[in-house]
């Protein structure tokens, strides 16, 4: 049976998911930004579908990117060196998450993406821990990606592309983004073929937990990324 959870922030400990690749931990509280926060420092998130409770998952093994793996195919080389594109941070972080719900997805009716989700994260957002990196291509916001910083620990959330390459371009700017501010980590919670194809790989549990021990209380207070330290990073590199 699956806990519920009480009013304070305590979840149940992680060895009591269910054992299957997503780890269903828990049901119920809220999406404040306080149960948000305390839910990744411990390896856990939300996840859930319109009309059914929030439920909380920490899998294991977990699907992880560390900024220096990112792979970059040579194609993908060209397009960072040479497409007309610019990178911003923060300037649109509602915009993504929005069109990031739109996206569909194989094998989803819906998205997971609900208002109430978009709320939250949009209050995370104020507070200076949810984060956006979006591709612009003459004025238009053409794919992104957002997430949750605490510490020098990163967690994916979802991205999106309108353009070939889009998404990949702000992952590429974001690994490069998270190298020069320190992070050690980007969280990317289930394995999937295209994610590995990027170069993100599993990693149990009891590893990944630890590795956020050692990475959330450190880093750089929340607050607004800016653009200028990777401004131009992959232009003229070979």
């Amino acid at each position: 049976m699956i806990p519920w959870l009480p009013d304070d922030c305590v979840f149940p400990p992680l060895d009591t998911a269910l054992a299957d690749p997503n780890g269903l931990l828990a049901a119920g509280g809220d999406l404040s930004p306080v149960r948000i926060i305390a839910a990744y420092r411990r390896g856990i998130f939300p996840w859930y579908s319109l009309g059914e409770p929030i439920l909380w998952w920490s899998p294991d093994p977990r699907m992880v990117l560390f900024p220096d793996d990112l792979t970059i195919s040579r194609s993908l080389g060209k397009t960072l060196r040479n497409a007309p594109y610019e990178v911003r941070l923060d300037t649109a972080f509602t915009r993504v998450v929005a069109a990031c719900a739109d996206v569909p997805r194989d094998g989803q009716a819906g998205t997971w993406i609900t208002r109430e989700m978009q709320a939250a994260y949009s209050r995370l957002h104020a507070l200076g821990h949810g984060h956006s990196v979006e591709v612009w291509i003459d004025g238009e916001l053409v794919g992104g990606l957002y997430g949750i910083a605490i510490g020098s620990a990163f967690y994916g959330e979802s991205m999106f592309s309108r353009q070939r390459d889009a998404s990949k371009i702000a992952l590429a700017h974001l690994c490069a983004h998270l190298k020069h501010r320190g992070f050690g980590i980007i969280d990317c919670q289930m394995e999937t073929r295209h994610l590995a194809s990027l170069g993100a790989r599993p990693i149990s549990r009891r590893d990944f937990v630890a590795r956020l021990d050692a990475l959330c209380p450190v880093g750089d207070p929340p607050g607004k990324w800016a653009v200028d330290a990777i401004d131009g990073y992959f232009r003229g590199r070979r």
